[in-house]
């Protein structure tokens, strides 16, 4: 198979996250450093990732969790800030976020060490919807919501149009929940940012079938059987 699906069957990275490790030259094929897309694992290859040795894992593991703002969703951070991954080194199995949460926002965070799972739940092509609660500064018009709807100009490019409810207005705040599919850096943030309006709070309540629940923030659990089943029904 390809060395990328192999990575990800090893719990290593989704294949998107994979390729970007074999191009950078950190994956070896018996002792020979790759970074060719069409290179291929076969049985009894030894593939190493940073010198350490890795093989397909069998049982997969799948847990939301409530990320707090203050982590960052990738396996190291240089800078030295906690990381989601540090409450789940003694699960046996190599996890890794499937998407991301920026180090403010919170919420629903998939983990998983099924790395084909992962790749199709963040492929723009399956438009997994993603749901998020946002406190906002000030007074949101009609026009603004609209605005939110129809999509705003980030990067000279519309974003995809949104769905956009106005849950509660404040006399100096504003709590409204926004569904999107895209997957942009910050995205729902810059939305607003770019429309005038700071965000206070954004919180991540639903991925996909997923639904963040009353887990509290820090708090984690495996999916139930059902809630995989349906997971892996609508990909």
């Amino acid at each position: 198979m390809r060395l990328q699906k192999y990575l990800a069957l090893c719990g290593v990275a989704s294949r998107r996250h994979a390729e970007e490790m074999i191009a950078s030259g950190r994956v070896t094929v018996n002792g020979i450093t790759v970074t060719q897309m069409g290179t291929q694992a076969e049985e009894g290859d030894i593939v190493c990732v940073d010198g350490r040795q890795v093989f397909p894992e069998a049982e997969k593991k799948y847990i939301i969790y409530h990320k707090p703002a203050g982590e960052v969703t990738t396996v190291s951070d240089p800078e030295g800030r906690p990381t989601v991954l540090d409450r789940f080194s003694d699960i046996g199995v190599r996890l890794f976020p499937v998407g991301r949460l920026d180090y403010d926002s919170e919420g629903l965070l998939l983990l998983t060490n099924d790395g084909e799972l992962a790749e199709k739940m963040m492929h723009p092509s399956h438009e997994v919807d993603k749901a998020y609660y946002c406190k906002v500064l000030g007074t949101v018009t009609p026009e603004a919501l609209q605005q939110l709807a129809k999509g705003v100009m980030l990067d000279d490019h519309l974003t995809s149009p949104a769905r956009v409810r106005l849950i509660r207005q404040e006399t100096f705040d504003a709590i409204v929940m926004v569904t999107i599919h895209e997957g942009r850096n910050r995205q729902v943030r810059r939305m607003f940012e770019e429309l005038g309006y700071k965000v206070l709070m954004l919180r991540r309540v639903r991925f996909g079938p997923l639904d963040l629940g009353d887990l509290k923030r820090g708090q984690w659990r495996f999916l139930e059987e059902n809630e995989i089943r349906e997971l892996k029904r609508t990909l």
